[in-house]
């Protein structure tokens, strides 16, 4: 039976930070940013997630469009070989991302391994923390996935595990959170040996 490890993408994969820093111009500018996108998705989950970007940004008080430039957001040096070594050892690799259908593609584009399955919140109406994205999962795949691979404790590890999958947060930024996910790396090196570790 196929392996399936489930990935959020921005801050997991790209660096959303550093990205969001420079389309706002002003790094000052992220910890509010971090509390009106998630209401922002709360209020309208329909809505794209570029006009999320957007109302986002608005809200902020900054003229900005940062969809414009995500197709450019940096890719963390260590996610390319790890997912590599994932796929060689036979995993089949998923994102879910509260993001729309170009951009997720211009970001495994950078990325530059391929991904057998995205599953984006513009296509299904619903952004994480809902549980929607692993149920439009299941719906592709007939079952959840082995484990779920995310740096969003709040987005991610805990609806996960509230479905009771394994988790391996990518705790980039040296966070304090419950739930316990059931791994926590400091980013993406020595993921395929927790994979292994957590799916024989």
């Amino acid at each position: 039976m196929d392996r399936w490890a489930t990935f959020d993408c921005y801050g997991t994969l790209v660096d959303w930070n550093a990205g969001l820093a420079g389309a706002l111009g002003d790094p000052s500018l992220l910890p509010r940013y971090h509390e009106i996108e998630p209401a922002v998705q709360a209020e309208t989950p329909g809505l794209s997630y570029r006009d999320v970007l957007r109302e986002s940004a608005r809200r902020l008080g900054v003229d900005a469009d940062p969809a414009e430039t995500l197709p450019g957001w940096p890719v963390f040096p260590d996610v390319r070989p790890e997912l590599e070594t994932a796929r060689q050892r036979g995993w089949r690799l998923a994102i879910l991302s509260n993001s729309d259908r170009d951009l997720i593609e211009s970001s495994i584009a950078s990325i530059g391994v391929p991904f057998d399955l995205s599953i984006v919140a513009s296509e299904i109406g619903s952004y994480k923390p809902a549980h929607r994205h692993w149920h439009a999962f299941a719906d592709q795949v007939g079952r959840l996935p082995d484990v779920h691979v995310a740096q969003s404790h709040f987005h991610d590890v805990v609806p996960a595990t509230a479905l009771g999958l394994p988790t391996v947060w990518i705790n980039r930024l040296g966070e304090r959170a419950e739930p316990a996910p059931t791994r926590e790396l400091t980013g993406l090196t020595g993921l395929a040996d927790t994979l292994d570790e957590l799916a024989p």
